[in-house]
């Protein structure tokens, strides 16, 4: 599969409405690496090598229609970020200012840690060994 077929039934794109754009993009620059594309001072896309993403500034939607509902609520779907070095990652994750919520822990299939953003997203780093 090429192009798009390969694309087909997997994650593509993730959006985060964030308070504020430069804090979210020096924690995700620090922790993880990624780069960024501005457009304009109320979006951002992200780039983490391999998928894109997107800050949204809170109350600004990107395509021009109403404002989103810009509050972070708990629950929704969890982003799960892969890491060859699970402690060196968590690492990372504090000293970029993340909140570690859930230290490293094992399940079936490897070990993982849970840590909340300077936006307050909930998200996992996982690892396989």
């Amino acid at each position: 599969m090429t192009g798009q077929e390969a694309q087909d039934r997997r994650i593509d794109y993730i959006e985060f409405n964030v308070a504020d754009i430069a804090r979210a993009k020096a924690f995700y620059g620090a922790s993880f690496g990624w780069t960024f594309v501005d457009f304009g001072p109320d979006y951002c896309e992200f780039s983490d090598g391999r998928l894109k993403g997107g800050f949204a500034a809170s109350g600004a939607n990107p395509d021009g229609g109403p404002e989103s509902n810009s509050e972070v609520r708990s629950g929704g779907p969890l982003v799960v970020l892969y890491a060859v070095d699970l402690e060196a990652m968590q690492a990372r994750v504090e000293a970029a200012g993340g909140q570690i919520v859930q230290p490293i822990f094992d399940f079936p299939g490897g070990r993982r840690f849970h840590f909340r953003d300077t936006e307050g997203y909930e998200l996992a780093v996982w690892t396989t060994t």
